[in-house]
């Protein structure tokens, strides 16, 4: 498949979790844009975490990208990118634009930290399906692997959660990055896992070059029948296949996919 420059899309990239994935980022920015400071992101540290909403690509903009796209096999059309998708004040004019004129399933991954806002949860609505982080079962773990922007609070993320829940009816996934630093308190997270009530959980560690080593799979296995024993249906980055997907444009996919989607 010949390479294409995007600005706006990239991939389709092979994911464990989505199948073949072709990922929209509505930020779109050299620098990250994120409410967060994770220890383990591949994009490296932020400097300017915030919680302010904005317009950083037009709806417009992005359509004709997608609109452009050759013949290709997609299985979900992914928002996420450099940052937090959710920042971008115009998710759910993006969301509801993609359903007029393509027809694959539509997915958001979010760090959870906006949940709270009604105007974040009423985008998420329109998805088909959210992954939602949760990283920690205590304030000093949230604190110590995400680095929350001023405001954002444990707490209050796992209300937003609990609360989205109750409300969303399309398919739900509760992503967990497991690192030294919350190895030890799975336990204490599948207890929380089982009172949000996801439709799966997916369990993650650091394959990719950050500042955080990944955990080997019996760790992995290990932190996996905690979730297993609270019923939830657990799914992990090391026991998880992927598909064989042909990215569009190669170069720009490596540089520009932010997440492990």
């Amino acid at each position: 498949m010949p390479n294409t420059d995007f600005k706006y899309i990239y991939g389709p990239v092979p994911s464990w979790r989505l199948g073949s994935s072709l990922g929209i980022d509505l930020l779109s920015r050299p620098e990250k844009i994120c409410s967060f400071d994770c220890t383990y992101c591949q994009l490296g540290r932020n400097n300017t975490k915030r919680t302010t909403r904005d317009v950083f690509v037009r709806t417009g903009d992005v359509m004709k990208e997608i609109e452009s796209l050759p013949d290709v096999s997609i299985d979900y059309l992914t928002f996420s990118g450099r940052g937090e998708p959710t920042l971008a004040l115009n998710l759910g004019e993006a969301i509801r634009a993609l359903r007029r004129i393509r027809k694959e399933k539509i997915s958001v991954i979010t760090n959870s930290s906006l949940m709270a806002r009604k105007d974040v949860r009423d985008d998420l609505l329109a998805a088909d399906f959210v992954i939602a982080k949760l990283d920690a079962a205590t304030d000093d773990v949230f604190e110590a692997i995400n680095r929350p922007a001023e405001g954002v609070l444990f707490r209050g993320v796992v209300e937003a959660l609990t609360d989205f829940r109750k409300e969303f009816p399309g398919r739900f996934a509760l992503q967990i990055m497991f690192v030294t630093a919350n190895k030890d308190t799975a336990r204490e997270i599948s207890d929380l896992a089982e009172l949000i009530g996801p439709d799966e959980v997916q369990l993650n560690t650091p394959l990719r070059p950050c500042m955080e080593q990944p955990l080997p799979g019996e760790d992995m296995m290990h932190i996996k029948t905690f979730f297993n024993r609270q019923g939830l249906r657990a799914v992990d980055v090391y026991s998880a296949g992927k598909k064989t997907v042909v990215p569009l444009s190669g170069a720009d996919t490596l540089r520009r996919r932010g997440k492990e989607i």
